[in-house]
């Protein structure tokens, strides 16, 4: 069983940092796409990064881009986003979600991903 979990949410002020980091179980993680999401309140599922098993390629939507890094280790099967000079719009629930087929190019469609976290609040005061 697939199982992937969040951590590292929480509130911080507009124009700081914050780094969420995404455990995962099961042979997913080093061969797969991972990914993050966010929902904001009353919004739908977003897509936020990816990136490729290998870690050579990364895709970003335009909003987080030059802002959100996402790298992973897959010896520890770990995945990170890095969010810096966030924004009050970046509030949201965030989700951990892995690709369970490899995909060229990378996808940016939720409901291509096969494994979810449970989500992360995270809360960006003006």
């Amino acid at each position: 069983q697939v199982q992937l979990a969040e951590s590292g949410g929480g509130l911080v002020q507009a124009g700081g940092s914050l780094r969420l980091s995404c455990a995962a179980s099961g042979r997913i993680f080093t061969d797969n796409t991972m990914g993050w999401f966010r929902q904001a309140p009353g919004g739908e599922l977003e897509f936020v990064a990816c990136i490729r098993w290998n870690g050579y390629s990364a895709d970003y939507t335009d909003s987080v881009k030059g802002r959100f890094s996402i790298s992973r280790d897959n010896a520890q099967n770990m995945v990170y986003l890095q969010m810096n000079s966030l924004k009050p719009e970046d509030t949201a629930v965030y989700y951990c979600a892995g690709d369970s087929i490899w995909r060229s190019p990378l996808s940016r469609n939720a409901a291509e991903y096969t494994y979810w976290g449970q989500g992360i609040q995270v809360s960006v005061s003006s």
